[in-house]
């Protein structure tokens, strides 16, 4: 179990949306201090935030980050991106985008955080997915997602001897500026904020955040055309 009353924590991509939501429900929840990340730290909005502004595909970036803050004990990768790039017909560098933000971007700043995390004893890291990680259909940004998740599953792992857990979060459409042209029923925020932190604090590995991921991820076990019904036709 991970306490986030008095914690410190790092939440990527902190200005808005998910992340943004995941600020403020920290301070609710008591959090000691919070590093929230945008590109232009001037559009971090909760006052008691920490603004940095890491780029999380650099490296060099990501380890001056993690040289500033060295009382972190909870990482939120929520950072991301949502190209969607054809596999057919989409330029392959918007493929390679995606896949820099939504998987290696939170690689870099996982193994930048860790020894600091270890450092200050037992704590948690959030890795924010989509439903998407188990649902193709959507190019370059189904395909980022599935690797964040294998990700997360093998850095679980990995972590666990070194007193760190790993929470992966999935859901489906939530309503941010990332969502705003999908006319479909949409979670809050600030109620995937609140699973989101309710599974850090239960100890969860993974938290499926709405009714549409949970039927996803209960579609694997059966036949593909369960998920694509267009290959029973």
């Amino acid at each position: 179990m991970t306490e986030i009353k008095g914690a410190v924590v790092f939440v990527t991509g902190g200005s808005r949306g998910i992340g943004r939501a995941m600020v403020e429900e920290l301070y609710v929840r008591g959090a000691a201090k919070v590093y929230a990340t945008a590109r232009d730290p001037r559009i971090v909005t909760h006052p008691d935030a920490v603004p940095v502004a890491p780029e999380v595909t650099d490296p060099a970036s990501v380890a001056t980050a993690a040289a500033q803050a060295q009382d972190v004990t909870i990482l939120i990768n929520n950072a991301g991106a949502m190209v969607g790039a054809s596999f057919l017909d989409s330029p392959v560098d918007d493929t390679r985008q995606e896949f820099e933000t939504t998987f290696y971007g939170p690689l870099l700043v996982t193994r930048a955080f860790v020894p600091v995390i270890e450092r200050n004893g037992t704590g948690h890291i959030l890795n924010v997915h989509s439903a998407l990680s188990w649902l193709g259909g959507y190019g370059s940004c189904s395909a980022s997602k599935a690797a964040l998740w294998s990700q997360t599953n093998s850095l679980r792992l990995e972590l666990r001897p070194r007193g760190i857990a790993v929470t992966g979060l999935h859901m489906a459409q939530v309503d941010t500026d990332m969502t705003a042209g999908f006319e479909v029923p949409k979670s809050t925020p600030g109620d995937i904020a609140a699973l989101a932190l309710d599974g850090i604090e239960e100890g969860a590995h993974e938290v499926l955040a709405d009714d549409i991921t949970r039927q996803v991820e209960a579609g694997l076990s059966g036949e593909l055309s369960v998920l694509y019904p267009e290959l029973a036709q």
